[in-house]
């Protein structure tokens, strides 16, 4: 997958959603949201985990940090992220900017509650300079997520 991947996912199901390419990197939460003019915050990272039989995915806003404990509580497992080399192979998108939109169908895909507090949020497109506006509830709609409480801030 990558940047066409998640457009292409777009037009099979006939959505609505941009993928908006700029100029500069979107790699991290920084870069995201001075190339995107938001706070921090409303940055929608997508963090990649080993789960206990495929990976996890969960989606948390900007400044949102994984709380150990409750990860525990919520998959009875430590959290551990995938390594750089095992992200593309697992999501089809480089490191920075993996999306949740179009991820093949052995991932789960989890949208922390630090996502409710914003009327938009900006996922990665599948590059690593690149975003997609959408709310919280359409991203859970458009992705099947499931919404957990995992993250603090």
């Amino acid at each position: 997958m990558g940047i066409s991947d998640v457009r292409r996912f777009f037009e099979v199901y006939n959505l609505p959603y941009q993928v908006e390419e700029l100029p500069g990197s979107t790699a991290t939460v920084a870069l995201a949201a001075e190339a995107l003019g938001v706070e921090p915050d409303r940055i929608a990272k997508t963090l990649t985990f080993r789960g206990a039989e495929r990976p996890v995915v969960i989606v948390a806003s900007g400044e949102s940090r994984i709380d150990n404990a409750k990860f525990k509580a919520q998959f009875r497992m430590k959290a551990r992220m995938l390594s750089e080399e095992e992200v593309p192979a697992a999501t089809g998108h480089p490191v920075g900017g993996v999306s949740p939109f179009g991820l093949p169908d052995n991932i789960d895909i989890y949208l922390d509650t630090s996502l409710r507090r914003h009327d938009t949020v900006f996922p990665a497109g599948g590059a690593v300079n690149s975003a997609v506006r959408i709310t919280p509830e359409e991203l859970c709609n458009v992705v099947h997520a499931t919404w957990i409480d995992v993250c603090k801030r």
